[in-house]
C-alpha cells in the first residue's frame, strides 16, 4: 500500500519562505511532499526547494509554466536539475513539448493544467468555451496524454471521469481538497480527501487547512487518515 505521506502534498502557500520553513519544521515527519507555487518563487522559493530536496523531501514545483518554447525548456531543465518530483505547465502543445525536452531523462514528472479549481461554468464561458466545464477538462487531459505528459492537475470532481478516460498510468493531482464541513474559501470545485482518492486521484494538494491549523502536524495526520480510509 502506498504511504499516505506520498499522496498528501502540503501546499506551502505562505507569505514568505521563513514562514514555510517553520511550517515544515512543525509538521516534521508527518509529511514529506511539499508544493512551492508562484507566490514563493520570487522570494526565495527555489532555494527553499533545494533545501527540501536536500532534507529528503519531495517537491512539487507548481510553476504553471507558459512561455515560448526555449524558455519553458530551460525552466524544465532547471526544475530537473533541482530534483523536483513534479512540475506544472500549461497545456499548450508547444509548451508541453518544450517541457519534455527540458526534463530529459530525469525523474521530474510533468503535469498539465486542465481547469483551475477556482473556476466554474461561468468562468470557462468567459474563456470562449461553449461546452461544459467537464468537457473542457477532458479535452485538455486527452491533449496532455497525447503530448506525453505524466499527468494532469484537476479537481476531485473530475477525477473519476479522468481516470476512466486516461487509464491507470497517468497521474491525477487534485487541489481544492477540504475536510467535510470546511469552508470552500475562494475555491469553486472542492472535494473531500476520501472522495478524491476513491475517484482515482493519486495526490491531494492541501494548503489552508494545514497551514491555518493550530497544530499543522495533527492536521497533516488527519488528512492522511482520510486518505488511508479511502
Amino acid at each position: 500500500m502506498t504511504d499516505p505521506r506520498d499522496r498528501l502534498i502540503v501546499g506551502l502557500d505562505t507569505p514568505d519562505c521563513d514562514s514555510a520553513r517553520r511550517i515544515v519544521e512543525r509538521i516534521g515527519d508527518a509529511a514529506r511532499f511539499y508544493k512551492i507555487g508562484m507566490g514563493l518563487f520570487y522570494i526565495g522559493g527555489v532555494e527553499l526547494a533545494r533545501e527540501l530536496v536536500a532534507e529528503g523531501c519531495k517537491v512539487f514545483l507548481d510553476a504553471k509554466a507558459w512561455d515560448i518554447g526555449q524558455t519553458v525548456e530551460n525552466a524544465a531543465r532547471g526544475a530537473a536539475a533541482l530534483g523536483a518530483d513534479l512540475l506544472t505547465v500549461h497545456g499548450d502543445r508547444q509548451v508541453m513539448e518544450a517541457a519534455r525536452r527540458g526534463r530529459g531523462a530525469s525523474g521530474t514528472r510533468l503535469l498539465a493544467i486542465t481547469v483551475l479549481t477556482d473556476m466554474d461554468e461561468a468562468g470557462v464561458r468567459e474563456l470562449g468555451w461553449r461546452g461544459t466545464l467537464e468537457e473542457l477538462v477532458l479535452a485538455r487531459a486527452r491533449h496532455a496524454r497525447k503530448a506525453g505528459m505524466d499527468g494532469v492537475v484537476a479537481s476531485g470532481r473530475e477525477a473519476a471521469m479522468l481516470r476512466e478516460a486516461l487509464g491507470p498510468d497517468m497521474l491525477i493531482v487534485t487541489p481544492g481538497i477540504r475536510l467535510p464541513g470546511s469552508p470552500a474559501d475562494d475555491q469553486k470545485r472542492i472535494a473531500t480527501p476520501r472522495a478524491a482518492i476513491a475517484a482515482g486521484a493519486d495526490h491531494l494538494v492541501v494548503a489552508r487547512e494545514i497551514l491555518r491549523a493550530p497544530d499543522p502536524r495533527a492536521a497533516a495526520l488527519r488528512f492522511q487518515e482520510e486518505i488511508a480510509g479511502a
